[in-house]
Protein backbone atom coordinates (compact mmCIF):
# COMPACT_ATOMS: atom_id res chain seq x y z
CA UNK A 1 0.00 0.00 0.00
CA UNK A 2 3.17 2.10 0.94
CA UNK A 3 4.16 1.93 -2.72
CA UNK A 4 0.66 3.53 -3.75
CA UNK A 5 1.20 6.22 -1.57
CA UNK A 6 4.85 7.39 -2.67
CA UNK A 7 3.74 6.88 -6.58
CA UNK A 8 0.61 9.46 -5.84
CA UNK A 9 2.46 11.92 -3.70
CA UNK A 10 5.21 11.80 -6.68
CA UNK A 11 2.39 12.41 -9.30
CA UNK A 12 1.02 15.23 -7.49
CA UNK A 13 3.71 17.53 -8.16
CA UNK A 14 3.32 16.45 -11.90
CA UNK A 15 -0.43 17.88 -11.99
CA UNK A 16 0.40 21.04 -9.74
CA UNK A 17 2.51 22.02 -13.00
CA UNK A 18 -0.26 21.21 -15.44
CA UNK A 19 -1.63 24.40 -17.55
CA UNK A 20 -5.46 25.23 -17.00
CA UNK A 21 -6.06 24.00 -20.44
CA UNK A 22 -4.38 20.40 -20.27
CA UNK A 23 -7.09 19.75 -17.39
CA UNK A 24 -10.05 21.33 -19.02
CA UNK A 25 -9.04 18.97 -21.88
CA UNK A 26 -8.64 15.87 -19.82
CA UNK A 27 -11.93 16.58 -18.21
CA UNK A 28 -13.93 16.98 -21.15
CA UNK A 29 -12.34 13.62 -22.17
CA UNK A 30 -13.29 11.69 -19.70
CA UNK A 31 -16.85 13.19 -20.07
CA UNK A 32 -16.50 12.02 -23.63
CA UNK A 33 -15.18 8.78 -22.46
CA UNK A 34 -18.02 8.30 -19.96
CA UNK A 35 -20.84 8.81 -22.34
CA UNK A 36 -19.52 6.03 -24.67
CA UNK A 37 -18.75 3.75 -22.55
CA UNK A 38 -22.60 3.78 -20.69
CA UNK A 39 -23.39 0.14 -21.75
CA UNK A 40 -19.50 -0.96 -19.70
CA UNK A 41 -20.12 0.85 -16.58
CA UNK A 42 -24.35 -0.02 -16.11
CA UNK A 43 -22.43 -3.65 -16.47
CA UNK A 44 -20.15 -3.32 -14.02
CA UNK A 45 -22.74 -1.33 -11.87
CA UNK A 46 -25.56 -4.14 -12.72
CA UNK A 47 -22.44 -6.45 -11.20
CA UNK A 48 -22.81 -4.46 -7.68
CA UNK A 49 -26.49 -4.07 -7.31
CA UNK A 50 -27.10 -7.67 -7.91
CA UNK A 51 -25.29 -8.24 -4.55
CA UNK A 52 -27.76 -6.03 -2.50
CA UNK A 53 -31.39 -6.12 -1.58
CA UNK A 54 -33.42 -3.61 -3.57
CA UNK A 55 -35.65 -3.13 -0.51
CA UNK A 56 -32.30 -1.79 0.81
CA UNK A 57 -32.83 2.51 0.53
CA UNK A 58 -29.05 2.27 -0.40
CA UNK A 59 -29.83 0.71 -3.48
CA UNK A 60 -30.84 3.97 -5.01
CA UNK A 61 -27.88 5.76 -4.37
CA UNK A 62 -25.49 2.76 -4.98
CA UNK A 63 -27.40 2.72 -8.53
CA UNK A 64 -26.43 4.22 -12.00
CA UNK A 65 -28.39 4.75 -14.95
CA UNK A 66 -27.91 6.33 -18.23
CA UNK A 67 -29.36 9.50 -17.12
CA UNK A 68 -27.54 9.64 -13.98
CA UNK A 69 -24.04 8.94 -16.15
CA UNK A 70 -25.03 11.43 -18.33
CA UNK A 71 -25.75 14.10 -15.47
CA UNK A 72 -22.46 13.31 -14.14
CA UNK A 73 -20.31 13.57 -17.76
CA UNK A 74 -22.30 17.21 -17.59
CA UNK A 75 -20.97 18.07 -14.07
CA UNK A 76 -17.79 17.27 -15.35
CA UNK A 77 -17.99 19.57 -17.99
CA UNK A 78 -18.77 22.38 -15.75
CA UNK A 79 -16.10 21.47 -13.79
CA UNK A 80 -13.93 21.85 -16.56
CA UNK A 81 -15.47 25.29 -17.68
CA UNK A 82 -15.25 26.85 -14.16
CA UNK A 83 -12.33 29.33 -13.57
CA UNK A 84 -9.52 27.70 -12.06
CA UNK A 85 -8.91 28.26 -7.89
CA UNK A 86 -5.09 27.99 -8.41
CA UNK A 87 -3.17 31.08 -8.52
CA UNK A 88 -5.45 33.38 -7.11
CA UNK A 89 -4.07 36.08 -4.88
CA UNK A 90 -6.25 36.05 -1.98
CA UNK A 91 -3.87 39.24 -0.73
CA UNK A 92 -1.68 41.20 -1.10
CA UNK A 93 0.22 44.00 0.49
CA UNK A 94 3.44 45.85 1.40
CA UNK A 95 5.51 46.19 4.78
CA UNK A 96 6.71 48.96 6.19
CA UNK A 97 10.38 47.38 5.55
CA UNK A 98 9.56 47.08 2.33
CA UNK A 99 8.82 43.21 1.56
CA UNK A 100 5.87 42.20 -0.69
CA UNK A 101 3.73 40.02 0.33
CA UNK A 102 0.96 37.57 -1.57
CA UNK A 103 -1.12 34.92 -0.25
CA UNK A 104 -1.77 32.65 -3.20
CA UNK A 105 -4.15 30.03 -3.26
CA UNK A 106 -1.89 26.28 -4.47
CA UNK A 107 -3.22 22.77 -4.61
CA UNK A 108 -3.01 20.51 -1.08
CA UNK A 109 -1.37 17.58 -2.80
CA UNK A 110 -3.10 14.47 -2.37
CA UNK A 111 -6.16 13.97 -0.88
CA UNK A 112 -7.93 10.99 0.43
CA UNK A 113 -11.73 10.01 0.05
CA UNK A 114 -13.28 7.41 1.83
CA UNK A 115 -16.60 6.56 1.01
CA UNK A 116 -19.60 4.18 0.59
CA UNK A 117 -21.94 2.72 -2.11
CA UNK A 118 -21.77 6.13 -3.77
CA UNK A 119 -20.16 5.21 -7.41
CA UNK A 120 -20.34 9.15 -8.97
CA UNK A 121 -18.03 9.97 -6.31
CA UNK A 122 -15.34 8.76 -7.80
CA UNK A 123 -15.87 10.70 -11.20
CA UNK A 124 -16.57 14.19 -8.66
CA UNK A 125 -13.66 13.49 -6.64
CA UNK A 126 -11.45 13.10 -9.57
CA UNK A 127 -13.13 15.76 -11.67
CA UNK A 128 -12.73 18.35 -8.45
CA UNK A 129 -9.22 17.19 -7.97
CA UNK A 130 -7.45 17.16 -11.14
CA UNK A 131 -8.96 20.60 -11.86
CA UNK A 132 -7.64 21.70 -8.61
CA UNK A 133 -3.91 20.18 -9.02
CA UNK A 134 -4.40 17.53 -6.61
CA UNK A 135 -3.38 13.79 -6.63
CA UNK A 136 -6.19 11.44 -5.14
CA UNK A 137 -6.45 8.29 -3.33
CA UNK A 138 -10.02 7.16 -3.18
CA UNK A 139 -11.12 4.08 -1.21
CA UNK A 140 -14.57 3.13 -1.99
CA UNK A 141 -16.56 0.54 -0.28
CA UNK A 142 -17.54 -2.61 -1.32
CA UNK A 143 -20.77 -2.72 -2.07
CA UNK A 144 -19.84 -0.50 -5.20
CA UNK A 145 -16.39 -1.92 -6.18
CA UNK A 146 -17.10 -3.06 -9.48
CA UNK A 147 -18.96 0.32 -10.36
CA UNK A 148 -15.88 1.66 -8.73
CA UNK A 149 -13.04 -0.01 -10.84
CA UNK A 150 -14.47 0.52 -14.06
CA UNK A 151 -14.82 4.10 -13.84
CA UNK A 152 -11.31 4.23 -12.52
CA UNK A 153 -10.22 2.76 -15.69
CA UNK A 154 -11.97 4.47 -18.36
CA UNK A 155 -10.10 8.00 -16.25
CA UNK A 156 -6.96 5.81 -16.58
CA UNK A 157 -7.27 5.06 -20.24
CA UNK A 158 -7.65 8.96 -20.90
CA UNK A 159 -4.69 9.55 -18.96
CA UNK A 160 -2.76 7.09 -20.86
CA UNK A 161 -3.93 8.73 -24.47
CA UNK A 162 -3.33 12.07 -22.74
CA UNK A 163 0.31 11.40 -21.53
CA UNK A 164 -0.63 11.62 -18.09
CA UNK A 165 0.54 9.21 -15.18
CA UNK A 166 -2.16 7.27 -13.69
CA UNK A 167 -0.52 7.19 -10.86
CA UNK A 168 -2.38 10.73 -10.11
CA UNK A 169 -5.73 8.69 -9.66
CA UNK A 170 -4.94 5.82 -7.21
CA UNK A 171 -7.88 3.73 -6.05
CA UNK A 172 -7.62 1.61 -3.14
CA UNK A 173 -8.70 -1.97 -2.12
CA UNK A 174 -12.52 -1.89 -0.62
CA UNK A 175 -10.98 -3.34 2.30
CA UNK A 176 -11.04 -2.06 6.57
CA UNK A 177 -7.12 -2.41 5.78
CA UNK A 178 -6.60 0.01 2.66
CA UNK A 179 -8.60 2.32 5.34
CA UNK A 180 -6.71 1.81 8.65
CA UNK A 181 -3.42 2.43 6.40
CA UNK A 182 -4.47 5.36 4.60
CA UNK A 183 -5.78 6.77 7.30
CA UNK A 184 -1.67 6.33 9.08
CA UNK A 185 -0.57 7.90 5.09
CA UNK A 186 1.27 10.83 7.18
CA UNK A 187 3.79 12.31 5.17
CA UNK A 188 1.75 10.98 1.83
CA UNK A 189 -1.79 12.28 1.47
CA UNK A 190 -2.11 15.81 2.73
CA UNK A 191 -6.22 15.52 3.27
CA UNK A 192 -8.52 12.88 3.98
CA UNK A 193 -12.17 13.52 3.42
CA UNK A 194 -15.08 10.61 4.64
CA UNK A 195 -18.30 11.03 2.83
CA UNK A 196 -20.61 8.52 4.21
CA UNK A 197 -23.01 7.92 7.28
CA UNK A 198 -22.20 8.62 11.06
CA UNK A 199 -20.37 5.50 11.62
CA UNK A 200 -17.95 5.78 9.00
CA UNK A 201 -17.12 9.89 9.52
CA UNK A 202 -16.60 9.02 13.43
CA UNK A 203 -14.40 6.37 12.61
CA UNK A 204 -12.79 8.36 10.38
CA UNK A 205 -12.26 11.00 12.94
CA UNK A 206 -11.29 9.00 15.81
CA UNK A 207 -8.73 7.18 13.73
CA UNK A 208 -7.08 9.56 11.55
CA UNK A 209 -3.44 10.66 11.90
CA UNK A 210 -3.34 12.68 8.79
CA UNK A 211 -5.78 15.94 8.61
CA UNK A 212 -9.19 15.40 7.67
CA UNK A 213 -12.73 17.28 7.18
CA UNK A 214 -16.08 15.52 8.81
CA UNK A 215 -18.69 15.58 5.86
CA UNK A 216 -22.00 14.57 5.52
CA UNK A 217 -24.02 12.62 7.80
CA UNK A 218 -27.03 14.50 8.42
CA UNK A 219 -29.90 14.76 10.39
CA UNK A 220 -31.98 17.46 9.16
CA UNK A 221 -34.77 19.39 10.42
CA UNK A 222 -37.62 21.17 9.00
CA UNK A 223 -39.46 23.62 11.28
CA UNK A 224 -43.16 24.64 10.36
CA UNK A 225 -43.96 27.87 11.84
CA UNK A 226 -47.13 29.20 13.18
CA UNK A 227 -46.93 31.87 10.24
CA UNK A 228 -45.98 29.18 7.60
CA UNK A 229 -47.93 28.27 4.52
CA UNK A 230 -49.76 25.60 4.15
CA UNK A 231 -49.62 25.01 0.76
CA UNK A 232 -45.86 25.87 0.71
CA UNK A 233 -45.41 23.71 3.75
CA UNK A 234 -46.54 20.24 1.46
CA UNK A 235 -44.64 20.76 -1.35
CA UNK A 236 -41.22 21.67 0.63
CA UNK A 237 -42.11 18.79 3.56
CA UNK A 238 -42.99 16.24 0.30
CA UNK A 239 -39.94 16.98 -1.58
CA UNK A 240 -37.10 17.32 1.42
CA UNK A 241 -38.54 13.89 2.22
CA UNK A 242 -39.05 11.78 -0.73
CA UNK A 243 -36.77 13.65 -3.35
CA UNK A 244 -34.27 10.56 -2.36
CA UNK A 245 -34.19 9.44 1.06
CA UNK A 246 -30.65 7.88 0.83
CA UNK A 247 -28.66 11.40 0.76
CA UNK A 248 -27.69 13.35 3.47
CA UNK A 249 -29.88 16.34 2.42
CA UNK A 250 -33.33 14.32 3.38
CA UNK A 251 -35.45 15.68 6.25
CA UNK A 252 -35.35 13.40 9.07
CA UNK A 253 -37.73 15.19 11.63
CA UNK A 254 -41.09 17.77 10.87
CA UNK A 255 -41.32 19.85 14.03
CA UNK A 256 -44.43 21.78 13.67
CA UNK A 257 -45.94 24.60 16.06
CA UNK A 258 -48.86 24.05 17.82
CA UNK A 259 -51.33 26.28 16.77
CA UNK A 260 -50.67 24.43 13.15
CA UNK A 261 -51.56 20.96 15.03
CA UNK A 262 -54.88 21.30 12.71
CA UNK A 263 -53.05 21.40 8.94
CA UNK A 264 -50.75 18.43 10.40
CA UNK A 265 -52.73 15.47 8.49
CA UNK A 266 -53.10 17.63 5.45
CA UNK A 267 -49.81 18.73 5.49
CA UNK A 268 -48.52 14.92 5.58
CA UNK A 269 -50.92 13.27 3.32
CA UNK A 270 -48.61 13.63 0.31
CA UNK A 271 -46.33 11.67 2.29
CA UNK A 272 -48.71 8.55 2.35
CA UNK A 273 -48.05 8.62 -1.91
CA UNK A 274 -44.91 6.97 -1.46
CA UNK A 275 -45.30 5.10 1.85
CA UNK A 276 -43.49 7.45 3.95
CA UNK A 277 -43.26 5.95 7.91
CA UNK A 278 -44.13 8.78 10.20
CA UNK A 279 -42.56 8.42 14.24
CA UNK A 280 -44.64 10.58 16.10
CA UNK A 281 -44.62 12.27 19.68
CA UNK A 282 -47.92 12.25 21.64
CA UNK A 283 -49.31 15.73 20.70
CA UNK A 284 -48.95 14.85 16.92
CA UNK A 285 -49.73 11.44 16.87
CA UNK A 286 -53.27 12.60 18.50
CA UNK A 287 -53.50 14.63 15.63
CA UNK A 288 -52.61 11.78 12.95
CA UNK A 289 -54.50 9.11 14.10
CA UNK A 290 -57.19 7.85 11.86
CA UNK A 291 -55.77 10.77 9.53
CA UNK A 292 -52.81 8.76 8.43
CA UNK A 293 -51.80 5.35 7.71
CA UNK A 294 -48.86 4.35 8.59
CA UNK A 295 -48.21 6.03 12.07
CA UNK A 296 -46.34 5.07 15.08
CA UNK A 297 -45.13 6.39 18.76
CA UNK A 298 -41.85 7.82 18.88
CA UNK A 299 -39.08 6.89 21.71
CA UNK A 300 -35.87 7.95 23.30
CA UNK A 301 -34.35 7.16 20.41
CA UNK A 302 -36.26 8.33 17.34
CA UNK A 303 -34.98 12.39 17.61
CA UNK A 304 -31.39 12.35 16.17
CA UNK A 305 -31.73 9.45 13.69
CA UNK A 306 -30.46 9.88 10.77
CA UNK A 307 -33.11 7.70 8.99
CA UNK A 308 -32.03 7.05 5.29
CA UNK A 309 -35.37 5.76 4.52
CA UNK A 310 -38.89 6.41 3.71
CA UNK A 311 -39.22 7.75 7.79
CA UNK A 312 -39.61 10.32 9.18
CA UNK A 313 -40.38 11.97 12.64
CA UNK A 314 -42.40 14.96 14.17
CA UNK A 315 -41.88 17.00 17.07
CA UNK A 316 -44.25 19.25 18.31
CA UNK A 317 -43.74 22.89 19.79
CA UNK A 318 -45.00 25.55 21.64
CA UNK A 319 -42.64 28.12 20.27
CA UNK A 320 -39.43 29.28 17.81
CA UNK A 321 -36.97 28.84 21.13
CA UNK A 322 -38.61 25.58 21.78
CA UNK A 323 -37.89 24.63 18.07
CA UNK A 324 -34.46 26.35 18.29
CA UNK A 325 -33.99 24.14 21.29
CA UNK A 326 -34.52 20.98 19.76
CA UNK A 327 -32.17 21.55 16.86
CA UNK A 328 -29.72 22.26 18.80
CA UNK A 329 -30.31 19.11 20.78
CA UNK A 330 -30.61 17.03 18.22
CA UNK A 331 -29.49 18.45 14.42
CA UNK A 332 -26.15 17.72 12.93
CA UNK A 333 -25.05 20.98 11.99
CA UNK A 334 -25.79 19.94 8.17
CA UNK A 335 -29.17 21.38 6.79
CA UNK A 336 -31.95 23.08 8.52
CA UNK A 337 -35.18 24.72 7.56
CA UNK A 338 -37.87 27.06 8.15
CA UNK A 339 -40.95 27.69 6.61
CA UNK A 340 -42.60 31.27 7.79
CA UNK A 341 -44.26 34.25 6.34
CA UNK A 342 -42.99 35.87 9.46
CA UNK A 343 -39.70 38.11 8.51
CA UNK A 344 -38.97 38.49 11.87
CA UNK A 345 -38.68 34.62 13.01
CA UNK A 346 -37.26 33.92 9.21
CA UNK A 347 -34.24 36.16 10.61
CA UNK A 348 -34.02 35.14 13.93
CA UNK A 349 -34.15 31.55 12.82
CA UNK A 350 -31.56 31.97 10.41
CA UNK A 351 -29.19 33.79 13.05
CA UNK A 352 -29.70 31.40 15.94
CA UNK A 353 -29.59 28.05 14.02
CA UNK A 354 -25.88 26.45 14.09
CA UNK A 355 -25.81 24.69 10.66
CA UNK A 356 -23.64 24.79 7.63
CA UNK A 357 -26.89 25.82 5.12
CA UNK A 358 -29.81 27.55 6.81
CA UNK A 359 -33.32 27.57 4.72
CA UNK A 360 -35.92 29.95 4.75
CA UNK A 361 -39.28 28.42 2.65
CA UNK A 362 -37.50 25.96 0.93
CA UNK A 363 -36.40 22.43 0.95
CA UNK A 364 -32.85 21.48 2.56
CA UNK A 365 -32.67 18.74 -0.67
CA UNK A 366 -30.78 22.09 -2.20
CA UNK A 367 -27.68 21.69 -0.15
CA UNK A 368 -25.58 20.19 -2.78
CA UNK A 369 -22.75 21.61 -4.73
CA UNK A 370 -24.42 21.21 -8.46
CA UNK A 371 -27.15 23.45 -7.13
CA UNK A 372 -24.60 25.75 -5.10
CA UNK A 373 -23.17 26.48 -8.67
CA UNK A 374 -19.97 24.54 -7.70
CA UNK A 375 -20.32 21.73 -10.90
CA UNK A 376 -19.93 19.42 -8.38
CA UNK A 377 -18.85 18.68 -4.79
CA UNK A 378 -16.32 16.36 -2.95
CA UNK A 379 -18.66 16.66 0.27
CA UNK A 380 -20.82 18.67 2.71
CA UNK A 381 -18.81 19.42 5.23
CA UNK A 382 -20.37 19.73 9.06
CA UNK A 383 -17.77 21.17 10.67
CA UNK A 384 -16.62 25.07 11.31
CA UNK A 385 -12.83 24.70 10.79
CA UNK A 386 -11.81 25.56 7.36
CA UNK A 387 -14.69 24.34 4.92
CA UNK A 388 -18.41 23.87 5.75
CA UNK A 389 -21.26 23.44 3.35
CA UNK A 390 -21.03 21.89 0.06
CA UNK A 391 -16.97 21.72 -0.62
CA UNK A 392 -16.27 22.70 -4.28
CA UNK A 393 -13.06 23.95 -6.08
CA UNK A 394 -12.26 26.71 -3.81
CA UNK A 395 -12.51 24.29 -0.86
CA UNK A 396 -9.99 22.05 -1.51
CA UNK A 397 -6.95 24.50 -2.04
CA UNK A 398 -4.92 25.38 0.05
CA UNK A 399 -2.29 28.84 -0.49
CA UNK A 400 0.62 29.90 0.62
CA UNK A 401 2.91 33.17 1.23
CA UNK A 402 5.18 34.46 -1.45
CA UNK A 403 7.42 37.03 -0.04
CA UNK A 404 10.02 39.31 -2.85
CA UNK A 405 12.24 41.32 -0.86
CA UNK A 406 15.47 43.58 -1.81
CA UNK A 407 17.93 42.84 0.91
CA UNK A 408 16.03 43.31 3.95
CA UNK A 409 17.07 41.60 6.90
CA UNK A 410 15.64 41.64 10.40
CA UNK A 411 16.89 43.18 13.14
Amino acid sequence: MEELFIVAKNASYMVASWCEKTRQDVLCSVADAIESDIDALLSANKEDLDRMDPSNPLYDRLMLTEARLRSIASDMRKVASLPSPLGRILEKRTLPNGLELSKVSVPFGVIGMIYEARPNVTFDVFSLCFKCGNACVMKGGKDADSSNRAAVKLIHSVLEQKGIPTSSVVLLPSTHEATAQLLEAVGYVDLVIPRGGRRLIDFVRDNAKVPCIETGAGVVNTYFDKDGDLEMAKKIVFNAKTRRVSVCNALDCLIVHSERLKDLAELCAPLSEKNVQIVADERAYAALEGNYPLLSHCDEHTFGTEFMDYKMSIKVVDSLEEALSHIRSYGSGHSESIITANCETATAFQMSVDAACVYVNAPTSFTDGGEFGLGAEIGISTQKLGARGPMGLCEITSYKWLIVGNGQTRA
